[in-house]
C-alpha cells in the first residue's frame, strides 16, 4: 500500500464518521511567533483547541506537512525525519477516549482498512503522578478491545505505562489544556539491539517497535498555580506519521525505502556513483534534508542567518556536507529537489508553481557554501596545529563544518578533540536557546488579553495601510507577543513620517469610535466575493471564520481569520508605530504597540 493509498483510506475512514477534511497549511505558522515552523498537525488548530469554535464543526481530519528539527541528529536511522506528513483527526468537545481508541484499532487492523496483525500491536498509557491519576479509563478500553480478539492484554506487557515525559501532551504555554496520551506501536520483527539497553520495551530506540499513532486526550487545564483541573470541554488530538505507517505496511526496514524516497535515493546513487546499501546514513540525511528544504523554500522562506532562514540554511549545508562525503563535487541540490517536486507535485501543486524559485535558491546557497569552505580553508592554513577550540571558531565564524576540519587534521596527522568542540558548541547553544526562548515567547498560542488586543490591532493596521498607501499592500507575515506586534507587508520604499502619522491617526480614530468587532462563519468563496482579505498563499477550508470591524455595509476591516479578537475597538488604547525596517526586496516591516489612552 502506497503512502497515497494510506492517506486516501484515512480520509475515507474518518469522513464516513462525520469528520470534515481540512486543507494542508503552510509550514510557516500564521500569526504565531511561539514556533518557527508547523511541527504537528494540531498546530494550526491551537485556537480551536483552546476554545474558539471551528467553522468546519467539531470533527476534523487532515494531512498536515510538518517540520521538526529537535531530533535532527537522529535523522539517518530507520524512522526519523525532519519533514513529514502527519495524518490526524480531532474531536473538539465531541467524542472522547472510547470512540477514538476503538476507531484507531479498527482502522489499523480491519481487513477493510489497513489489515495490520493485531498480535503485533502494543500500546502505551500515562502512568500517573502527583498532578494527574493513571489513565485507568484507557487501560479498560484497550483491554475490552483486545478481549474481543481473545488477546489477554496485561498491563506492563501489551499495555505499558510511562511517565509524563513519554505520555503527556501540553499545555502550549505555561497554562492551558493538556492531558494524557495513548501511543500505538507496531512490532517489526527486528531483533533487539543491546546497545540501546539490556532490556527492550515498546519505547526503546532500537527499532524493534515503531510508534505509528498518538492519541492525545485533553482533559485537564493547567492553572497559573500549576494545578491540573478537569476540563468541562474535552478534546481529542491525534497524529499518525504517514511515511512511518507506509513503511510498516510495505514491510520496509526504513522509511527511506518507500516510494516517497526511493527515486531520491536512486538519483543520489547516480550523482555519487555509490551504492545506497553501503552508504545508508549520508544518503538518508541528504534525501530528508533536501526534501525538507524544497518545501520550506516553496512556503516562502529563503536561506539566511536568522530564524527560519537559519534552519533552512543548516539543512541545506548539512546535506551538501554529506554530499561531499559521497564525493559529489558538482552542484547537486537542485537536481535532488527536481526529483522531490516530481514525487510530491500531485498533492502539492505549489511545488511545481514555485519550481524556479526553489531550484534557484538551492543553487545560490550551494555556491555560497562553496565560498564559505574556501574562506575556511584559507583560515586553516594560518593554524599549524588544529584543535577543538579552533574547530569551533571556524564553525561559528565561517560556518566551516567540523567534519572538514577533522579531515584536514587527519591529513596532517593531527586529531581534533571533539569533547572540547562539543563543550564550546554546548555553551554557544545554551546562549542561543536562551535568546530564542526570549524571542519566541508569547503569541497566539498565548490567548492573553494583551495578545488578543494586538491581534485586532494588526487587522486595523493592514486596513489603514491599504487606505493610506493603496490596494497593492498585502500582508506578508505577522508576529505578535504580549508587548508588541510585528507586521510585514508588500511595499517597496520606506514610509515617510507623514505616512506613519496618517496610519496612526486613522487607526486611533477607529479606536476612538469604539466600533464593534464581529465574527461570521461563511463559505470561503462567499468571503472572497464580499471582499474579505485573506493571507496570500494560505489554504482555507470550505467554511471560514471572518472578522469585521465596523458596519456590515461599509466595514473598516474585513478579514478571513481564526481569531481570537476583542469585541469593541475602544478597548485597544492608543496605537503607536515604534519602528520600521526593510525585509528583503519589496517587503517592509512595522513594529507597533498599544499604549494607555490619555
Amino acid at each position: 500500500m502506497t503512502a497515497k493509498d494510506l492517506k486516501k483510506r484515512y480520509f475515507d475512514f474518518f469522513t464516513q464518521r462525520g469528520h470534515k477534511k481540512l486543507p494542508n497549511a503552510s509550514l510557516v505558522p500564521e500569526n504565531d511567533p511561539s514556533a518557527l515552523f508547523i511541527s504537528a498537525g494540531m498546530h494550526p488548530l491551537v485556537p480551536y483547541l483552546l476554545g474558539e469554535s471551528h467553522p468546519s464543526g467539531k470533527r476534523l481530519v487532515s494531512n498536515q506537512r510538518c517540520l521538526r528539527t529537535d531530533d535532527i541528529d537522529e535523522v539517518g536511522n530507520n524512522r526519523h525525519l525532519t519533514f513529514m506528513e502527519m495524518l490526524g483527526n480531532w474531536s473538539l468537545g465531541d467524542y472522547f477516549k472510547k470512540e477514538q481508541l476503538n476507531w484507531a484499532f479498527e482502522f489499523l487492523t480491519s481487513p477493510q482498512w489497513l489489515a495490520l496483525d493485531p498480535q503485533k500491536i502494543y500500546v502505551s498509557i500515562f502512568e500517573g503522578d502527583k498532578d494527574a491519576h493513571r489513565d485507568e479509563e484507557s487501560i479498560i478500553i484497550w483491554q475490552e478491545i483486545y478481549k474481543k480478539l481473545e488477546i489477554k492484554a496485561k498491563v506492563g506487557e501489551i499495555i505499558v505505562p510511562y511517565p509524563k515525559k513519554k505520555n503527556w501532551w501540553g499545555p502550549v504555554g505555561e497554562t492551558g489544556p493538556c492531558g494524557p496520551d495513548s501511543e500505538i506501536f507496531y512490532k517489526t520483527g527486528k531483533p533487539h539491539d543491546p546497545s540501546f539497553g539490556k532490556k527492550c520495551h515498546i519505547n526503546c530506540d532500537c527499532g524493534r517497535f515503531v510508534e505509528i499513532w498518538n492519541n492525545v486526550f485533553m482533559e485537564y487545564n493547567k492553572t497559573i498555580e500549576g494545578k491540573y483541573e478537569k476540563l468541562k470541554k474535552q478534546n481529542v488530538d491525534t497524529g499518525m506519521g504517514s511515511e512511518r505507517v507506509a513503511a510498516v505496511l510495505q514491510g520496509k526496514e526504513t522509511v527511506f525505502e518507500i516510494e516517497l524516497f526511493s527515486p531520491i535515493i536512486n538519483q543520489l546513487e547516480k550523482l555519487s556513483k555509490r551504492d545506497y546499501a553501503q552508504n545508508g546514513r549520508p544518503f538518508r540525511i541528504i534525501a530528508d534534508h533536501l526534501r525538507a528544504a524544497t518545501f520550506i523554500i516553496s512556503d516562502g522562506v529563503l536561506p539566511s542567518n536568522k530564524e527560519r532562514g537559519y534552519v533552512l540554511r543548516r539543512l541545506i549545508r548539512r546535506a551538501i556536507r554529506y554530499g561531499r562525503t559521497l564525493q559529489i563535487k558538482e552542484v547537486f541540490t537542485p537536481e535532488v529537489a527536481e526529483v522531490v517536486i516530481k514525487i510530491m507535485r500531485e498533492e502539492y501543486p505549489e511545488l511545481e508553481k514555485n519550481k524556479k524559485e526553489i531550484l534557484g535558491a538551492l543553487e545560490d546557497e550551494e555556491k555560497r557554501f562553496q565560498k564559505t569552505i574556501s574562506r575556511g580553508l584559507k583560515q586553516i592554513e594560518k593554524h599549524k596545529k588544529l584543535d577543538g577550540k579552533i574547530a569551533f571558531y571556524l564553525y561559528e565564524t565561517y560556518g566551516f563544518p567540523l567534519e572538514l576540519t577533522e579531515e584536514i587534521a587527519q591529513e596532517r596527522g593531527q586529531e581534533i578533540n571533539e569533547q572540547v568542540f562539543k563543550k564550546e558548541f554546548g555553551e554557544h547553544q545554551e546562549l542561543s536557546r536562551k535568546g530564542a526562548a526570549q524571542k519566541f515567547t508569547g503569541g497566539l498560542a498565548d490567548h492573553s488579553e494583551e495578545v488578543t488586543k494586538l491581534h485586532t490591532a494588526t487587522h486595523l493596521l493592514q486596513a489603514a495601510l491599504r487606505k493610506i498607501l493603496g490596494g497593492e499592500v498585502f500582508q506578508k507575515g505577522s508576529n505578535i507577543t504580549a508587548k508588541r506586534l510585528r507586521f510585514d507587508f508588500s511595499w517597496k520604499e520606506k514610509l515617510n513620517p507623514e505616512q506613519i502619522k496618517q496610519v496612526e491617526d486613522l487607526i486611533n480614530q477607529v479606536i476612538k469610535k469604539n466600533l464593534p468587532v464581529e465574527m461570521e462563519v461563511m463559505p470561503f468563496k462567499e468571503a472572497q466575493k464580499r471582499g474579505a482579505m485573506a493571507v496570500f498563499g494560505q489554504k482555507y477550508g470550505e467554511e471560514v471564520k471572518t472578522y469585521r470591524v465596523g458596519s456590515k455595509e461599509k466595514p473598516f476591516s474585513f478579514e478571513v481569520c481564526g481569531g481570537p479578537h476583542i469585541d469593541f475597538t475602544g478597548k485597544l488604547g492608543k496605537f503607536k508605530i515604534i519602528k520600521q525596517e526593510a525585509v528583503g526586496s519589496g517587503t517592509r516591516r512595522l513594529y507597533a504597540r498599544l499604549e494607555q489612552s490619555a
